[in-house]
């Protein structure tokens, strides 16, 4: 487990990074993404299911940022690709468009990660992903980040990760993807 001090009055007196039953605690995983992420109830509903039916995939794995009193303020979650799995199937040819549909094999994919805003910027997001990489015995990662200049990009571009391929269209998301693919481990500052 990590632990960060909190600096200021945005945190509790610290904030704790570590294994998270994400099955147990979905709800309140959802309620930080969709803080963070502006989401409905609707697609908070189907992004439910979606989580849950993530969880039973081989090599699953998911990490919490709770704070000294246990609330959950952020999380990632993901698992050893697989070419069959939706996500991959959607992003395929447009890696093969810009050669790099390898990366699809023998790389970890971050599926989620989220931060409440109240506890962005402070280091969480950089320590949820990290941690959760250096587990991965895959050589690589990949993720798919909306395809705008955000400083979720910025953070991803910190790590070492680079644009595969960008204007990724996903059925029903009102804006384009970019996927981004970084060797591991991370870089650290």
């Amino acid at each position: 487990m990590l632990r960060f001090p909190g600096p200021g009055p945005r945190t509790p007196d610290d904030v704790v990074i570590g294994p998270l039953d994400l099955a147990v605690r979905v709800d309140e995983a959802l309620a930080v993404q969709a803080v963070a992420f502006g989401l409905g109830p609707d697609e908070i509903a189907v992004r439910r299911q979606i989580v849950l039916r993530h969880l039973t995939c081989r090599g699953a794995r998911a990490l919490g940022a709770t704070t000294a009193d246990g609330r959950l303020v952020g999380f990632v979650y993901g698992m050893p690709n697989d070419r069959t799995h939706w996500w991959s199937m959607i992003v395929e040819p447009y890696l093969r468009g810009q050669g790099h549909d390898a990366w699809l094999d023998d790389s970890f994919v971050i599926t989620e990660l989220h931060v409440h805003p109240d506890f962005q910027n402070i280091g969480v997001g950089r320590a949820l992903i990290t941690t959760a990489t250096d587990a991965a015995a895959e050589p690589r990662s990949i993720l798919s980040a909306i395809d705008t200049e955000s400083p979720a990009r910025g953070l991803y571009r910190s790590l070492g990760y680079q644009d595969l391929a960008r204007q990724v269209v996903f059925p029903s998301a009102p804006k384009p993807y970019a996927v981004m693919g970084a060797p591991l481990p991370l870089l650290r500052r």
